[in-house]
């Protein structure tokens, strides 16, 4: 289950071209719009229309751009398999895609970004990375998404581009986590001060950061 806005009707559709030759004989055939389309993944304990969630999908809406938040498999216990699955379905060959993680979503971001060479899917745009932990943090639930680090030789050739945010005193993941990640991903991050975790429970209701980010990817 995903809440989602549906963009306008011509992404949908496919050209349709005929080509004549001279013997009277005809060939139709359809090419396939490239369709821009964003997923959210929220974090631990989280859901889609937490937050920023629900004004991010209204803004790509106003742009044409497909806007899904996804609802997470089990987000009071978590696991990192279940969440690379729920991501994987939703990705469909051909589509120019941007992935959005908040919190837990960003390393399930990255876990998803390591399987594509393995089960040789499409790498994706781009990726927006929000608040992601990226040592561990002592929850047993969170810590399974992020023991034995990750191979960023893998992740970084599975998406173009790579975007990193961060509140300079987030209490839950702290801000050297996001310049550690920068740092493997090699980008700088985009830190805002008084950020907190960037979460609705610190107010945060729109992230224009993210928004520009993914402008700039799609």
């Amino acid at each position: 289950m995903a809440w989602r806005f549906k963009s306008s009707s011509r992404h949908h559709l496919s050209h349709i071209k005929k080509v004549g030759y001279a013997d009277g004989t005809a060939i139709l055939f359809t090419r396939r719009h490239i369709m821009k389309k964003v997923f959210i993944i929220h974090g631990y304990q989280g859901s889609p229309n937490g937050g920023w969630r629900p004004w991010l999908m209204a803004e790509l809406e106003k742009l044409d751009i497909y806007a899904c938040a996804l609802a997470m498999p089990e987000p009071e216990h978590p696991r990192v398999g279940d969440w690379v699955s729920e991501i994987s379905r939703h990705i469909t060959s051909g589509d120019e895609v941007c992935l959005v993680g908040h919190s837990l979503g960003v390393p399930a971001i990255l876990r998803y970004l390591e399987s594509i060479n393995d089960k040789s899917q499409q790498s994706i745009a781009g990726a927006v990375l929000v608040s992601g932990p990226l040592l561990l943090v002592g929850q047993s639930d969170v810590d399974s998404f992020l023991k034995d680090g990750f191979n960023f030789s893998k992740i970084q050739p599975s998406s173009n581009q790579f975007v990193v945010i961060h509140g300079d005193d987030d209490p839950l993941v702290p801000v050297a986590d996001a310049y550690q990640l920068s740092s493997k991903l090699q980008t700088k991050p985009i830190i805002i001060k008084g950020g907190q975790h960037l979460n609705g429970g610190a107010g945060w209701t729109k992230l224009p950061e993210v928004l520009e980010a993914i402008k700039k990817i799609l």
